[in-house]
């Protein structure tokens, strides 16, 4: 299991600290001892009939440097969400975690299409997760933590449903949900797959986020901005392949960035990146095997709006404030650079421009207060 990090800098507990989160899966995120009920109700066997085990058993699934192996301990999790209880509860126990770990404004992700084993309509699965998702939010609310919550209704790019996908996330942008994403495995699925709904998701001028640049490399992320028009990268750490470095003549490090990094840094394309999943993932494997290797502080060092996340909780038996620790721990960041990623997600989330603005200040004001 994960060893310890950096949980305070300066005296201030990085789990006070207002953060975003903006690549969040709902079926990454469950809580082991849900997926232990809900299995028992629907009469579905689990490997480890703990909590504590249940989970280790995730994170050592998790290890085999492999997305397709990563993504095989989803089968669990999505088979426990098949009605409209189980969604609603997963989503709302979702929330009430973002709340705990200090998060203001969080976008959850997650497949429809995957949840209609119990036969609920994709219409319905997106309703129970709304359900789920305001209890949370008013019971934070009243708890003095407000939150604000939105769902990107993601299509899983090796399947044929994209078109039908993005009208249900059109269909629901006034009833909670905020954006678009494609997910799944990424190599051999580029995006110009779902083409079709990316422009139809155009015309209806809907936000999209598209998993690029984590299993697969500069071509994924080209089609993720041609093929997708992209607002913000999945993960896309291995933007840093379109980056040469060399050494100047004082012996300094000098940057030439291709023309896919230059574009995805000078439009300030925000990159979803999730410390502990690359790692899991390999997603960096041609730069090291560590978290100090990962491409992380380069790009952030050549200001790519960078923002940091945790992709999947439980898999990654983590946290959104542990990630932080983690950043901190492998380059030294202090509390200034943890305001500058929570900022870049702020202007990268999908809000309208005076609810950006006003999710930035409270980041500031919580960070000065801190």
């Amino acid at each position: 299991m994960p060893h310890d990090v950096t949980t305070e800098l300066g005296g201030v507990a990085l789990v006070d600290l207002p953060k975003v989160s903006l690549h969040d899966h709902l079926d990454g995120g469950l809580r082991p001892q849900t997926i232990i009920e809900l299995a028992d109700e629907a009469g579905i066997a689990v490997p480890v009939a703990d909590a504590e085990g249940l989970g280790r058993w995730f994170w050592d699934q998790c290890q085999a440097g492999s997305l397709v192996e990563y993504l095989k301990t989803f089968d669990l999790t999505t088979a426990v969400m098949q009605t409209a209880g189980g969604l609603e509860r997963v989503a709302r126990e979702f929330v009430e975690d973002l709340v705990a770990d200090g998060v203001v404004y969080g976008e959850i992700r997650w497949a429809p299409e995957q949840h209609l084993g119990g036969g609920l309509t994709l219409d319905e699965t997106v309703e129970a997760v709304q359900r789920g998702i305001d209890a949370a939010v008013d019971g934070a609310r009243s708890a003095g933590r407000p939150i604000r919550v939105g769902q990107l209704v993601s299509a899983m790019r090796q399947n044929d449903r994209g078109v039908e996908i993005a009208e249900l996330a059109i269909r629901h942008r006034d009833r909670g949900v905020v954006g678009f994403d494609i997910a799944g495995p990424e190599a051999g699925f580029p995006p110009a797959r779902l083409r079709a709904a990316f422009d139809l998701l155009a015309a209806n001028f809907l936000p999209r986020t598209v998993h690029a640049g984590e299993a697969d490399g500069i071509d994924s992320i080209r089609g993720a901005l041609l093929d997708g028009r992209a607002m913000r990268l999945g993960h896309g750490v291995r933007i840093a392949e379109d980056i040469e470095i060399t050494e100047g003549p004082g012996g300094e490090r000098l940057a030439r960035l291709g023309e896919v990094a230059s574009w995805v840094r000078d439009r300030e394309i925000p990159l979803e990146a999730s410390p502990s999943s690359n790692v899991q993932t390999a997603a960096f494997a041609q730069w090291g095997t560590a978290l100090a290797d990962h491409p992380f502080d380069l790009l952030y060092q050549l200001d790519f709006r960078v923002t940091v996340n945790t992709d999947n909780r439980l898999m990654s038996a983590t946290s959104l404030t542990r990630e932080l620790g983690l950043l901190v721990d492998a380059f030294g960041y202090d509390l200034d650079d943890l305001e500058v990623f929570q900022l870049n997600a702020a202007a990268g989330a999908f809000l309208p421009i005076e609810e950006r603005a006003s999710l930035a200040e409270a980041i500031m004001r919580g960070f000065e207060e801190a």
